[in-house]
């Protein structure tokens, strides 16, 4: 597997800067954004889809530092009902297309979010039983047979014209696909171009086990993340993982995105990204820091030496 970086949490830095920096950490892979929940702060998407010299200019601001651009992201919520969802839409399309004119063949995503009926205007996430009461069931066969299927199928297509082979969906909160089950359920209506962007800080604060989740998942693996988090145990043992308290709280949140290292132990990502290889995934493990916990700079470099100690190289 090859260290890869998410560029935005240096988005504090112009374009060239950014490189220069990933440059000097040792790291020769990225993974930008392109919009939808990101600023895109180091790509202008419709200027590179409209301008063949600025794609060239791109391409060797990258080339000339010897990295290479392993993926685009443009995570956000396609089935959002209103004017965000027709954006995240149009930003999701464009990305297929920028992908194909850079040669870069896997876009990361979210699976998005609809609403609970083509009455409502707000994405809702059902994680309750749907026994009771009844309306829930039927907010979930609404959500994913009449707006996420058909959408999806046709994505699938878009991106197959756009010679994109993985779509990696990351497996967060607030998304209908958040877990392996969600994410099988999908891929089985829509096919295998649809896989999983794991990321274990998620399933971990969710109650999962990402290194049973790798298993159970296998080839559907199209991406991984290198994130951590930290379960806050005397603030979780007393009011539950469920939190909607602001990320910036980090004093007073159940959970935290941490460095990489600071919530699991070494030997767990050791064990982690060697069953992540052995069930066949051995491609890039992009950084995602957003600790905020201690300094960007600081996260980074805790965080890369973590990860260069434990992947599976």
């Amino acid at each position: 597997m090859k260290l890869s970086y998410v560029t935005d949490s240096l988005g504090h830095l112009p374009f060239e800067e950014m490189l220069d920096f990933v440059e000097e950490l040792g790291i020769d892979t990225i993974e930008m954004t392109t919009g939808g929940w990101s600023p895109a702060p180091h790509l202008r998407l419709n200027d590179l889809l409209e301008s063949e010299q600025k794609r060239s200019d791109f391409l060797h601001s990258l080339e000339k530092r010897n990295i290479k651009l392993c993926a685009l992201n443009c995570s956000g919520n396609p089935l959002d009902p209103g004017e965000l969802g027709q954006q995240h839409r149009e930003i999701t399309e464009k990305t297929m297309e920028l992908a194909n004119l850079l040669g870069v063949k896997k876009v990361i995503m979210m699976s998005g979010l609809p609403a609970g009926s083509p009455e409502d205007k707000i994405p809702n996430w059902i994680t309750y039983t749907v026994s009771w009461p009844p309306v829930l069931k039927e907010i979930l066969d609404y959500q994913w047979n009449e707006v996420a299927i058909p959408y999806w199928k046709g994505l699938v297509k878009k991106a197959e014209t756009c010679r994109v082979e993985k779509i990696a969906l990351e497996n967060f909160s607030s998304q209908l696909v958040y877990n392996p089950e969600t994410l099988f359920k999908l891929r089985n209506v829509v096919g295998p171009v649809v896989g999983l962007n794991l990321d274990p800080s998620h399933l971990i604060w969710m109650g999962a086990d990402p290194i049973l989740a790798a298993r159970e998942l296998g080839a559907a693996i199209h991406h991984v993340h290198g994130k951590d988090v930290r379960i806050e145990r005397h603030l979780s043992a007393v009011n539950g993982v469920l939190e909607t308290k602001e990320i910036t709280d980090v004093v007073n949140r159940a959970w935290n995105y941490v460095a990489v290292g600071c919530g699991q132990d070494l030997q767990w990502w050791k064990e982690f990204f060697s069953v992540v290889k052995m069930v066949g995934y051995d491609a890039e493990v992009s950084l995602e820091m957003e600790d905020l916990t201690m300094s960007v700079e600081a996260g980074i470099r805790t965080s890369i030496n973590a990860l260069q100690q434990t992947l599976s190289f």
